[in-house]
């Protein structure tokens, strides 16, 4: 990506008011909106943060579209994962340059994108779809992000039980309505000491997911939770919660991939049921 703005790059124009349009530069195209219109070549040869003026005057900054912006704006398929959840996703299930990861399902590509970041040009992204018309869409929407379907992205059609297998990753990371049906295969394709990571919109799914990761006996330090976003508005005096915020999209659970179980054996329990005490 270079410096300046060129024909095919993403670009996001910000507005007085806050108002952001994702476009892509293409010359001989026109931008239209409430303040007027811009033309595309107009865009071309300039630097990110340039402030340009449309057709009535109006006042438009051009920005490089972080992968947040591209999320919100990006055209779908499936349900995207948000930033909101995005962030902890790869905090949580600790992501690192170089892990091998296998997802599933792509979906629209989103949280696809933040695993490649994370991982890093030596690290690999294993991305697993059972529906062909999203896994064509998710590879529209990398490609137009990045500028091509990068190799250490492999997108497969298909079920994850059938591709984990095929490898040993790091990481796996689920989003499906059903990943109860990954826990034993993920069990015995994970790397000892990797992570499990899966989201989930329903308590009734979550505590299936519990179920089948403890009979796996292979996941431990298994823990639960939601990301809630409240922003405010800040002008002048005026300072106070926006009337809306962004609450329940989806929980998070992580688990760690253990080399053999932690379940108590008979005679541990007993043990534990009559402590020594102190003559």
């Amino acid at each position: 990506m270079s410096e300046t703005f060129g024909a095919g790059d993403l670009c996001l124009l910000l507005d007085p008011r806050g108002r952001r349009y994702l476009i892509e530069v293409q010359p001989g195209k026109t931008f239209q909106y409430h303040g007027g219109y811009l033309r595309h070549e107009a865009i071309v040869g300039l630097t990110p943060g340039t402030v340009v003026r449309s057709s009535s005057d109006g006042r438009i900054a051009l920005l490089r579209p972080r992968l947040a912006d591209y999320i919100l704006k990006m055209k779908r398929g499936a349900q995207v994962v948000y930033p909101k959840d995005i962030g902890p996703i790869v905090h949580w299930a600790d992501l690192r340059p170089g892990d091998v990861v296998v997802e599933a399902g792509t979906g629209s590509g989103a949280l696809t994108l933040a695993l490649l970041r994370a991982v890093g040009p030596g690290g690999r992204v294993v991305s697993v779809e059972v529906r062909p018309d999203h896994l064509a869409h998710a590879r529209t929407t990398i490609a137009r992000f990045l500028g091509e379907i990068p190799e250490n992205l492999i997108l497969v059609e298909g079920r994850v039980e059938e591709v984990l297998p095929g490898w040993t990753p790091d990481r796996v990371i689920l989003d499906l309505p059903e990943p109860w049906e990954v826990a034993e295969p993920a069990a015995s394709a994970l790397a000892d000491g990797g992570v499990l990571c899966a989201y989930l919109p329903t308590v009734p799914q979550l505590q299936r997911l519990h179920d089948a990761l403890r009979r796996t006996g292979r996941f431990v330090a298994v823990e639960t939770f939601e990301i809630m976003i409240r922003n405010w508005k800040i002008e002048g005096r005026s300072v106070r919660p926006e009337s809306l915020m962004v609450g329940h999209t989806g929980f998070l659970t992580i688990a760690h991939h253990a080399a053999e179980s932690l379940a108590p054996e008979s005679s541990d329990a007993a043990e534990a049921g009559s402590p020594i005490e102190d003559g």
